[in-house]
């Protein structure tokens, strides 16, 4: 159930912790628009998800052209990064805010300009020469150690700078948003079939979960009704992606502290899964299979024995494989009680996903808020307690189980019908929220229409955005050398930031 209230900038602060209800309710995403043309005014959306009920709050507040609102953030602290890429991207100040640095526009981005505004004029963007400041932490004996943006990896950028005091880790502050594409502000005018081919490469590795929220909400705007089986055949691409993703991201975290025979049998069976995407979608990142008003795509029955035979033999061998991890004592002292996010921390922060799960948080999009064919199904949400790098191990290693039970659910279950259907013409200026469950956590997309189906405003949250500074706050504590088990273990990706 989605209720949208609107309210204006001086009310929205007690609106919104009355909403919040000392978390009961998350802030999944708190994003503007400039509406300007429409009421003269800017918009502020905040987006509530209940942690106990199928129920969303949008709340919308309306900003006058001096551009302040009263900061979320000392009484919501998952506020802080969407307040100030509002203040980046649109100019919008949120009054009371303790750390307004910036976080989308680096320095050499002009501070006057604000490139998700109506007005916003490219040839204006000269290159600019300012700071871009980092908190230090002062004292004796305390020292920084820079790591990135450029990594030995192959890998997209990010600075990492950390304040130590011998070997353990005080501080770490993190520089992100590198390679920003604009993809939000690309895709304004364009029509909602043409705008679905930037949408679906926000991130390769979630290529499936973006391409079924983005499609939702366009689905919503246009009340098309998706085909029976073309949800069955959403969900066996959701699952296949989740597969790969969990297996590949076990290996890359045995990389992370030499381990290589995980890293190499992770990889080895990843690529078996990435081929199977192929055979099924003609591609290894399974794009073009899901599309606004259905799928593209069917699956044959000898295509459908492929998959089932490559998912059972890939289940044993991933069961073989752990079975190196879990009676490995070395490998357990690296990963137990290293880089822990406390519950409370979780629930403040509205982490999502494996790093939530891993931390108490007993939340999963596919079953909390069902989409596709995923009420009809029966599966499993693993939690643990412990909050640290076992502990996110541990949670995908038990998605795998449920991934292969739900493609064989899916595969023995799967209707006749349609695959797609057209889409109608959308009223211009609704908007509508679509959502989905990714390898890392829920993605949120929002979408207002304009004229003749056209976009008027996207917002794209992925589920790497609320577990970034859940990273940061990870480290401290830890070692260096721990870093890069802490930070494989979140498994986020730098791209879903850069959209």
């Amino acid at each position: 159930m989605l209720n949208v209230i609107t309210t204006d900038s001086a009310s929205l602060l007690a609106k919104a912790i009355g909403i919040y209800d000392n978390g009961k309710c998350a802030l999944a995403a708190m994003f503007a628009n400039d509406e300007r043309s429409l009421c003269g005014h800017f918009a502020l959306y905040c987006v509530f998800m209940s942690r106990d009920s199928q129920h969303i709050t949008v709340l919308k507040a309306l900003v006058a052209e001096q551009g302040q609102f009263p900061s979320l953030t000392p009484d919501i602290p998952a506020a802080a990064w969407y307040e100030r890429e509002i203040h980046d991207l649109f100019g919008l100040t949120a009054v009371g805010h303790p750390d307004l640095r910036p976080l989308v526009n680096h320095e050499n981005w002009p501070n006057h300009l604000h490139p998700m505004r109506k007005d916003f004029c490219m040839q204006e963007a000269a290159e600019a020469d300012g700071d871009f400041p980092l908190p230090k932490v002062k004292g004796e004996g305390i020292f920084e150690v820079p790591v990135g943006p450029i990594h030995a990896g192959i890998i997209e950028p990010g600075h990492f700078r950390f304040s130590q005091a011998g070997e353990n880790i005080i501080n770490l502050e993190a520089k992100l948003f590198f390679t920003h594409r604009g993809i939000e502000k690309s895709v304004e005018g364009r029509t909602f079939e043409d705008a679905f081919y930037n949408v679906e490469r926000v991130c390769g590795a979630c290529t499936v979960s973006h391409a079924i929220s983005y499609s939702q909400a366009v689905e919503t705007l246009t009340g098309a009704k998706v085909p029976r089986r073309a949800q069955y055949l959403r969900v066996l691409a959701a699952e296949l992606e989740r597969l790969y993703n969990h297996i590949g991201d076990i290996g890359n975290l045995c990389a992370g502290l030499g381990f290589a025979p995980g890293t190499s049998h992770g990889a080895r069976i990843k690529e078996q899964l990435m081929r199977l995407n192929e055979s099924v979608a003609g591609n290894r990142f399974l794009r073009g299979m899901v599309i606004p008003g259905g799928v593209r795509m069917d699956i044959t029955r000898e295509m459908a024995f492929e998959v089932a035979a490559t998912v059972a033999r890939v289940q044993q061998d991933f069961n073989e494989v752990m079975g190196l991890l879990n009676k490995n004592d070395a490998f357990l002292d690296r990963v137990d009680t290293t880089g822990i996010v406390p519950l409370q921390a979780a629930l403040d922060l509205s982490v999502v996903g494996v790093a939530a799960r891993a931390s108490g948080v007993n939340a999963d999009m596919r079953r909390d808020y069902p989409y596709a064919a995923y009420g009809e199904l029966d599966f499993k949400v693993p939690v643990c307690t412990s909050g640290d790098v076992a502990a996110r191990l541990w949670v995908r290693v038990d998605e795998v189980a449920q991934s292969v039970r739900l493609i064989k659910q899916i595969l023995s279950e799967m209707p006749e019908g349609l695959l797609q259907v057209a889409l109608a013409a959308a009223k211009p200026f609704d908007s509508a929220l679509g959502y989905s469950e990714s390898p890392r956590g829920g993605n949120l997309h929002w979408v207002m229409a304009g004229e003749n189906n056209t976009i008027y405003r996207l917002f794209i949250r992925s589920a790497s955005y609320p577990n970034w500074p859940a990273v940061a706050l990870a480290a401290p504590g830890n070692i260096i050398p721990d870093f890069p088990l802490i930070n494989k273990s979140f498994e986020l990706c730098y791209a879903c930031l850069d959209r």
